[in-house]
């Protein structure tokens, strides 16, 4: 059984027991983590799609960590100015641990 869930304005197919890497959700690690825009549950044979979401369904994890990405550099440059301007950023992240999931009504 797997579902896609959404959140953080993105789309992630989840699985139990399955590692995936969020936009920062509050709670430390090991806090209980339940997402309800569930968008789509596949059961082998049964296929549920929602419209937007499928009622009553909800995917269940625990925060591992709060972490932070790769830093992604930012750098502009302004031909024939001698203008140029070089900025870095971190991502906020959690890993979250699929620990189940629960079909709708």
């Amino acid at each position: 059984m797997f579902a896609v869930i959404k959140t953080g304005g993105k789309q992630y197919t989840v699985a139990a027991e399955k590692k995936i890497t969020v936009m920062s959700l509050p709670g430390e690690a090991g806090a209980e983590v339940v997402f309800n825009e569930v968008l789509a549950l596949f059961d082998g044979a049964t296929n549920h799609i929602g419209a937007p979401h499928v009622a009553g369904a909800s995917v269940f994890g625990t925060i591992v960590e709060q972490t932070r990405g790769p830093k992604v550099i930012a750098f502009k440059k302004r031909r024939r100015k001698n203008s140029k301007r070089k900025r870095g950023h971190k991502q906020d992240l959690t890993i979250v641990r699929i620990t189940g999931i629960q079909a709708g009504a």
